[in-house]
């Protein structure tokens, strides 16, 4: 199985947090739309496994006209085989969406929308230079539910604005809506952004680390009282509602990305990504020739990225799998390295699963960087 990823790289606004390639001068529209059909043409013989998802990214996929999303959908099912059941999502602001536009996503071929709410605090929203504010946010829900069974919020925690309290609050409006899948990440401060800017300038002050933990450790805990899977750090659902975009990733599945600074994975060991630049992207499709570099992951790459990925799911790290793919002496370090995080109940085993404890969630990016295999 294998999933295909179109990167718009358009917005109208650009958020203060966001490090993501985009412009916000919108020309170039349809000529971007004509370059991911190219680019398809191109690279139609890179995915020879069924795909099971569709995901279309950005930037601000929603300034998308339901035809063009139609019109994509169709080049991809054609192009390629697809699974009865695929996945086909697309994100969407709540300033640039109606009842009408999202009603004419469903009907392009859209079975899933991941709405950018961010926050229902417009104290947060301001902070982070989102274009909508809370009402709109709370609109586009209302519409949402009445569209779609399966749908996802983004929600922002570790704020400025934003106490245990408010977060809280925060929470709960999202659970009222009985979301089917959350993704909620940490405020993080990215290099030449604005809020990099202002955090330097002392213009915002952010919270305190072990705040934002009693955050993150709050939401696991009310979101599996709400029936929630914490199926990976950042991604909560409903039983059979896991978002199949976004564990394909973490699984290591093959995926396809179409557009500028779009990422590939050929499910092995070889990655990709595109040009992170509009006009030099455009051209060079135009030409007939992929703007992409290419690398090969060497066998210990490939060992630690396995391990960071899979450490953050509720699948866990298999030995088995390190035996099979990595052989054992791979399998013989790790069971080594790991001792201290046992003893601490940092790690445990679940069978001949590898998995992070509750009560360490927390701490797994960390935790995973000291497993990782520094050389052969």
């Amino acid at each position: 199985m294998a999933g295909i990823y179109f990167h718009f790289p358009f917005c109208r606004q650009a958020c203060h947090y966001c490090n993501f390639h985009f412009s916000t001068q919108l020309k170039y529209q349809d000529e971007m739309l004509k370059a991911f059909e190219k680019e398809i043409e191109l690279r139609a013989d890179e995915l020879t496994v069924e795909l099971e998802s569709i995901y279309f990214g950005g930037g601000s996929p929603s300034l998308l006209c339901p035809k063009s999303v139609e019109h994509m959908i169709s080049v991809v099912i054609k192009k390629f085989k697809s699974h009865e059941n695929i996945e086909i999502t697309i994100e969407v602001n709540p300033d640039d969406v109606s009842y009408d536009y999202l009603k004419a996503l469903k009907s392009s071929g859209i079975n899933r929308v991941s709405i950018g709410i961010q926050s229902f605090s417009d104290a947060d929203l301001r902070l982070m230079n989102r274009i909508h504010n809370a009402d709109q946010g709370m609109k586009t829900l209302d519409w949402t539910v009445q569209l779609f069974n399966n749908f996802s919020i983004d929600l922002i925690y570790g704020t400025p604005s934003n106490d245990l309290f408010s977060w809280k609050n925060n929470l709960n409006q999202a659970l009222s809506f009985d979301v089917p899948h959350l993704s909620s990440y940490v405020l993080t401060v990215e290099p030449k952004t604005v809020l990099a800017h202002k955090v330097t300038n002392k213009e915002v002050r952010l919270l305190d680390d072990e705040l934002v933990r009693i955050q993150y450790d709050w939401m696991v805990d009310t979101m599996e009282e709400a029936g929630y899977e914490n199926y990976e750090f950042s991604n909560f659902s409903k039983p059979g509602f896991n978002s199949v975009n976004n564990a394909n990733y973490w699984k290591g599945k093959a995926y396809m990305g179409i557009g500028p600074a779009a990422h590939s994975f050929d499910g092995k060991r070889k990655r990709s990504w595109n040009i992170s630049n509009n006009i030099k992207y455009l051209k060079s499709i135009q030409q007939g020739i992929l703007p992409a570099q290419f690398e090969n992951l060497n066998t210990h790459e490939a060992f630690n990225e396995y391990l960071m990925t899979a450490l953050r799911t509720t699948w866990g790290v298999s030995l088995q799998k390190i035996n099979q793919t990595f052989g054992g002496h791979y399998s013989n370090y790790l069971e080594k390295q790991v001792e201290s995080h046992l003893i601490d109940q940092r790690l445990y085993w679940d069978g001949d699963t590898l998995k992070v404890s509750k009560s360490a969630k927390f701490l797994t990016d960390g935790i995973a960087s000291d497993l990782f295999l520094l050389k052969n």
